[in-house]
């Protein structure tokens, strides 16, 4: 994949906003476990293959087992994986994320008002459309993950050094 445009060498001011947004999410109080959970499961459901790679490394490195990580997209097969709050939180992602198909029930605000308090239930609603934001920037100019950019900066050494 090229990546169509450099988006943060273009709009640097546009850029620097949302990542204020990103910046408050992680001053919000909400764990940064569960706050990267819902990133990825956002990145999954748009498949943004660059979100998809940058947030289960953060994962990763927060100490997240790779038998969790790989069932985050079947998270509700995996019986008592993940506790009560991370399930209320994919759920909650998958209603807001899929908004144009799901309306967000008052069945689904219900469910996920029983488990965050109303603060964490508006910072977990702002952290995912801002991370539906992000998805859209990348997936729109092409931005390659970081694993396929070292497959690809692999190859041309390889190359270069046949």
């Amino acid at each position: 994949m090229t990546q169509r445009l450099d988006y943060t060498a273009i709009a640097p001011a546009g850029m620097k906003a949302l990542g204020t947004v990103y910046g408050y999410i992680a001053q919000s109080g909400l764990p940064g476990l569960l706050v990267n959970l819902v990133y990825l499961r956002t990145s999954q459901i748009n498949g943004c293959a660059y979100c998809i790679d940058m947030h289960s490394r953060d994962l990763i490195k927060e100490g997240l087992a790779v038998e969790k990580l790989v069932l985050v997209q079947a998270w509700r097969e995996a019986g008592s994986l993940f506790d009560t709050r991370e399930r209320a939180a994919l759920a909650w992602t998958e209603t807001v994320t899929r908004v144009a198909d799901t309306t967000v029930p008052d069945a689904d605000f219900q469910a996920a008002s029983a488990v965050f308090s109303v603060k964490e239930l508006v910072d977990l609603t702002i952290a995912i459309g801002m991370m539906n934001a992000y998805n859209r920037m990348s997936i729109g100019f092409r931005v390659p993950p970081k694993a396929a950019l070292s497959e690809q900066q692999h190859q041309v050494a390889a190359t270069k050094n046949a």
